[in-house]
Order: structure tokens, then sequence, then C-alpha cells
């Protein structure tokens, strides 16, 4: 038995959910991971999957085996790619996971300058706003916008702060006025994102704060579907200044209230484990680090 392609099939069988996908995951037959997680078990002397007509599950001993397998498959995946790669031209595919923030509304400020930096890197992206199983999803790293991050054992690091900033479209604020202070935006539609809560908390520069409840009659719970709202002259909503700087230069959106922010969110790069980075994901890192800190 080949044991490093004995537990590439077994990874493959976990984060595949069926023999079927991850034969044709791994390029092979149904019949030979079949053999190969038999032989594994065999080896091993424990079971590793419970198995029914229905569905897969790993075992507690399964469960572990499968942690150990991602970190010594990654880790020499990763010395192998370091050896064959120019650390000048990072290569390979990188499957990322990124909210509809970084993954959408900003994707023509960043996308450009790392294609024509990188032509080795070949981008697979998914939009989630969602928080994914990194490992089961396969993803080399993700991109997540949020107030300080909780403790993970998923690897990470801080590129961004950004300041979350009130804005109208222009022609709302041509048919409704521009607030000028808290007690002129009780009588402005705040539009709800769902992710916020009943109500969103104002700060200003002099350190005035505020409660400021959301209307009832739009509520969103997408992004992207609040950002079209605002766009569409529909109220006054709240987003991070990287995500609307483009908007707000071109001048397709206006701030309202400068002197006060909606709190700050945090941007992290997640890793699925704490371990040395692989070329290409240094690579995205470092460019979006420095991305965002031209940006502010």
């Amino acid at each position: 038995m080949d044991q490093l392609s004995a537990m590439r099939a077994y990874r493959s069988i976990i984060e595949s959910g069926s023999f079927t996908k991850a034969a044709e995951r791994l390029g092979t037959t149904h019949t030979s991971v079949s053999r190969q997680l038999g032989q594994l078990e065999t080896q091993l002397g424990v079971r590793l999957l419970n198995r029914n007509s229905r569905n897969l599950t790993a075992t507690e001993a399964g469960a572990q085996y499968y942690r150990d397998c991602v970190d010594i498959l990654d880790r020499i995946d990763a010395a192998r790619q370091r050896l064959n790669t120019d650390p000048e031209l990072p290569s390979g595919v990188l499957r990322l996971s990124l909210p509809h923030a970084i993954g959408a509304l900003e994707l023509a400020q960043w996308l450009p300058g790392f294609m024509q930096r990188h032509p080795k890197i070949d981008l697979d992206l998914s939009c989630d706003d969602r928080m994914v199983d990194l490992v089961k999803g396969g993803f080399d790293m993700a991109i997540r916008i949020s107030g300080p991050l909780a403790d993970s054992s998923l690897g990470s690091r801080e590129l961004a702060v950004s300041e979350r900033v009130l804005v109208a479209a222009p022609q709302y604020v041509a048919h409704r006025g521009l607030p000028r202070t808290i007690d002129d935006l009780q009588s402005h539609p705040l539009l709800a994102y769902a992710a916020d809560g009943p109500a969103l908390q104002l700060s200003s520069d002099s350190g005035e704060e505020a409660e400021l409840k959301f209307g009832s009659r739009l509520r969103l719970d997408s992004i992207l579907a609040l950002h079209a709202a605002v766009m569409a002259g529909q109220g006054i909503a709240a987003f991070t200044f990287l995500t609307v700087r483009d908007d707000l230069a071109a001048g397709r959106l206006l701030r309202v209230l400068p002197q006060h922010h909606a709190g700050q969110r945090h941007y992290f790069a997640l890793y699925p484990h704490a371990r040395q980075l692989t070329p290409k994901v240094r690579a995205f890192t470092e460019y979006m680090r420095a991305h965002y800190a031209m940006a502010r």
C-alpha cells in the first residue's frame, strides 16, 4: 500500500462525503478508493468510517486521523511547492472563500492588480458571507470582515481595520435632503442589515454616542442587496469605508454625518492551519495587506 496515496484517498472521502466524489476528485475509480480505505484501516488496526447506504461519518479515531492527514499532506505539498517554485513567481490554483463585500463590491479595486502581479496564480473564488469550513471546502484561505476575532483553531492575520460609514445615493439626498445631525437622521429611513441586529451604534469624533433603530420597511440579509437598495435611493445604510470608497470617490454615494461612524470592522485572512504558508497564499495575503494600506 502507498500510504500517502491512501491518506489522500481518505481525506478526499471525508471532504467530499462519498467514495464516488472522492474518486472523481482524485481521477481514479470508486473501487480503488474503497480498496485504499480498507488497506488503511487494516494497517492502522482501527475503523475510520461508519458507513451505511445514505452517508459516511468518521469514527472518533477517524476524525483525529483525518486532522493528522490534512496536516501531514499539506506540509508535504508545501515543501514540494517551495522546492519547485520560484519564490518570486508563486504559482498554482488558489482557492479563496471571500465575503460578498470583497468578492463582489470590492473586486474591481484589487483583482486586476493581483492578476497582473501574479500571472502564474489561478484564482478560484467562492463568495459567501457565512463562515464556511475551510478544510472540508478545500479552501487555501479565506478573508472575513468582522469584529475582533474570537479564539479559533484557524491561523489568522489581520489585513486592515476600517470604519463603517453612513452613506446615501445622490438622488436620495436630492429628494429627502442631507441629515446634518443625529436628530435629523431620526426622520430618515435607516436600512436594516440583518447582521447588525435591531439598532446601529454611532460614535462621533468628539466622543458622542447614539443608538439608532433600523426602519421596518426594508430589512436585508445580503450586503449586495443592501448596497443595491442604497444605490437605488431607498435610504441610508452603513458600510465599511473600504467597501464604498470607490462609490464615494466617483460620487455614486455621499457620506452622511461624516463626523460619525458606526464602529469598526476588522479584515482577517484565515488559514486552515497555523502552519508555514505556501507561496501562493503568502502572495495573496501580502498583496491584500498592501492594497488596504494604500486604500486607507
